[in-house]
């Protein structure tokens, strides 16, 4: 019925993928177990540290990300601007 098609089934990682150790969470685990505390779910936020989220962003990616693109846009428009719509000439009247 399904001919061997699964679409939208959605594969998880297994949750012994995900390790404390070596994330700014692993500080957290430390002082709750100073306590005698324990986070069993502490472990489902490793993810926000892991992968393409291990890096912080800058403010240099935020902005730069699509400025070179919109500046030649800018530029190219502006050219447009100037060459079809010229700025009239003032003649010094009011």
């Amino acid at each position: 019925m399904g001919h061997g098609h699964e679409h939208g089934k959605m594969v998880f990682p297994d949750y012994r993928v995900w390790k404390v150790e070596g994330t700014p969470l692993q500080e957290v685990q430390e002082r709750l177990a100073r306590r005698g505390l324990k986070d069993p779910w502490l472990r489902n936020e490793v993810w926000r540290y892991k992968g393409v989220f291990e890096k912080p962003v800058t403010v240099m990616e935020v902005f730069g990300k699509g400025f070179k693109w919109g500046f030649a846009a800018f530029v190219i428009a502006l050219a447009v601007e100037y060459t079809f719509f010229p700025p009239k000439k003032d003649d010094g009247h009011h």
